[in-house]
């Protein structure tokens, strides 16, 4: 195996013997200089395939912690669902965490919901959820309010291959295209299509329509959290809803008010890395 590209210093993009690229994770890999070949496999723990390389520049922006509890939440996930899942998980879900955490120091007085309907619905993803939240508990000493169990357990949901895609109504990427579209004519902005934040906003606008398409939304009237964040940030809040309405109207859907919070969450992070 050659190891091409430092992520951080235990993490590496490498070369398997066949020429497929991988991520790997292993004590020190990142150290040498790249390229180089690592002769003792035993050094590697883990290795994640087919990761899209337009993720690449994200994996360099999450801290080394937080990326490699994720691993391990992911390597578990891999060994627990009896589903392929995504390769993009690992990303997708060391930015959630990221995220989760920085929301956890500004917001602190805001308190999602637990869903107890996705228990009902996922009990095996929930029960991730939860090892998810005591591992970033134990490992990098922040506690994670119970609404993350969900929001967790929802991306092992969304990550499993093995389900048929949605394909009733307009081609997902074509509405996402008019959603960012839509978010560049109200800020008077221009989103680079090729940046890893479009990409990282593009993942989450898939979850979002997948849960609209399957009906199963979120749905645990944060209505006051949402009154909170409009009263704090109302352009954004003006936008998310804008949005929610257009998709509702493609979709014959109603999008709710949980929906509406995350899109402004998404909404807000976009605009904040555009430069205008």
């Amino acid at each position: 195996m050659k190891a091409i590209k430092k992520i951080n210093n235990n993490v590496a993009i490498c070369t398997d013997n066949n020429n497929k690229e991988l991520i790997a994770f292993g004590r020190g890999i990142g150290f040498p200089p790249m390229p180089y070949e690592i002769k003792d496999l035993s050094s590697i723990s883990m290795t994640f395939y087919r990761i899209d390389n337009r993720f690449y520049n994200l994996m360099e922006e999450i801290p080394e912690n937080i990326f490699e509890v994720t691993a391990l939440i992911v390597d578990k996930a891999r060994k627990t669902l009896s589903s392929p899942l995504n390769p993009n998980l690992l990303i997708g879900l060391a930015d959630h965490i990221n995220f989760a955490i920085i929301r956890l120091k500004k917001y602190k007085k805001m308190q999602m919901l637990f869903s107890y309907d996705v228990e009902q619905l996922y009990p095996i993803e929930t029960n991730l959820g939860r090892y998810a939240v005591e591992l970033v508990k134990k490992r990098l000493g922040a506690i994670l309010p119970e609404s993350e169990v969900t929001n967790i357990a929802m991306h092992f949901v969304n990550a499993q291959e093995e389900k048929e895609p949605v394909t009733e109504g307009p081609d997902t990427e074509a509405l996402i295209s008019e959603v960012a579209d839509k978010i560049e004519g109200f800020f008077s902005i221009n989103i680079d299509r090729a940046s890893f934040n479009y990409n990282r906003f593009a993942m989450h606008m898939r979850y979002y329509l997948k849960r609209i398409k399957e009906e199963t939304q979120f749905m645990n009237d944060n209505s006051v959290i949402l009154q909170v964040m409009k009263e704090n940030n109302e352009k954004v809040y003006d936008c998310a809803f804008m949005i929610g309405n257009f998709i509702d109207e493609k979709l014959e859907s109603k999008t709710t008010d949980d929906e509406i919070l995350y899109l402004m969450m998404h909404i807000n992070r976009i605009i904040k890395n555009t430069k205008i």
